[in-house]
């Protein structure tokens, strides 16, 4: 059972830039596969960046340039760097978790935050 604890959301204003973290109980966390996901009112909930242990990314288009997912395994914590926010990134952002490799959909994620609202204001 891994366990993630996520801090960093809130209130902003569009271009504004803000950090979330996400820290995991796993042990052997550098083994583990780690993705943010967010979901907008009224949409499906959509992966917005994954990475692996040794420290792979993968970006949906929309946050290329803008979101920088990192991890630091020492610290068993992974990070999503938001910059030039837009009013259509406001959503609830989860972290997610799953053993190995990087992957694309929510379904091939075993474990989740509770998630943080994202807002931002034009």
């Amino acid at each position: 059972q891994v366990q993630l604890v996520e801090s960093g959301g809130g209130l902003v204003q569009a271009g504004d830039s803000l950090r979330l973290s996400c820290s995991a109980s796993a042990l052997s966390f550098a083994a583990h596969a780690m993705a943010w996901f967010r979901q907008a009112p009224g949409k499906e909930r959509e992966l917005v960046a994954a990475i692996n242990g040794p420290g792979t990314t993968y970006y949906v288009d929309s946050v290329k340039g803008r979101f920088t997912i990192s991890r630091d395994n020492a610290k068993n914590t992974v990070y999503l760097e938001v910059n030039s926010l837009k009013p259509e990134d406001t959503a609830v952002y989860s972290c997610a978790d799953r053993r190995w490799e990087m992957a694309t959909t929510e379904y091939e994620y075993s474990y989740w935050d509770q998630g943080t609202q994202v807002t931002v204001s034009s």
